[in-house]
């Protein structure tokens, strides 16, 4: 009984971290859903990205099983396509101008929860890393802890962690991820393979 009370205490602050960092995903997809997802603009960009998508998957489909076909046809469906996939990235490129707004809010709730957690486990290991990490993830895992255990890991790394896997999966669950179309609006899009 005694060893089960300890273990629950040893365990205690990495289960807070998560906690707060499950419900911070939580609210910053409310947030998000407040200001982006439940607009009809956004739904109509969306459509648009899922339609277009759509539309340059089976040209380029109905392109690759047209074995023989005239010069003057390739040529204007080459042209039809970039006309779809110019479409595509500019309704991306406005969806993603889109999320900036609920973006700046969701990150300045992420700052302040961080700041709050950085005051209450400064200095202090949250959980044990059942391996020494490598010296690059050694540098992040063992931010600001006191001693040279390389398997003691800060509050930071853990709720980084913890909030790209759980915000992550909470919008897939939700159905808030970008729609697939919309691949090439992230941080590192896709190079055009037409371009190489």
């Amino acid at each position: 009984m005694a060893s089960a009370l300890l273990s629950g205490v040893q365990y205690s602050d990495s289960l807070t971290v998560v906690g707060i960092s499950f419900c911070t995903a939580v609210v910053c997809e409310a947030i998000s859903w407040l200001l982006i997802y439940r607009t009809s603009s956004y739904k109509s960009l969306k459509s648009t990205i899922d339609k277009a998508s759509k539309k340059l998957e089976t040209m380029k489909t109905t392109d690759a099983n047209s074995g023989s076909s005239v010069l003057l046809k390739k040529s204007s469906k080459t042209k039809k396509m970039d006309r779809v996939e110019t479409s595509l990235k500019e309704s991306s490129r406005d969806l993603s101008i889109f999320k900036f707004k609920s973006g700046a809010v969701v990150a300045l709730v992420l700052f302040m929860v961080f700041g709050l957690l950085n005051s209450l486990f400064e200095g202090k290991p949250v959980a044990k890393i059942p391996f020494v990490p490598i010296r690059l993830v050694q540098k992040m895992s063992h931010r600001g802890l006191p001693g040279n255990d390389m398997t003691d890991c800060s509050m930071a790394f853990l709720y980084l962690l913890c909030s790209i896997s759980i915000r992550t999966n909470l919008q897939k669950f939700l159905g808030f991820s970008p729609p697939r179309g919309a691949a090439g609006a992230g941080l590192f899009p896709m190079p055009d393979p037409k371009s190489s």
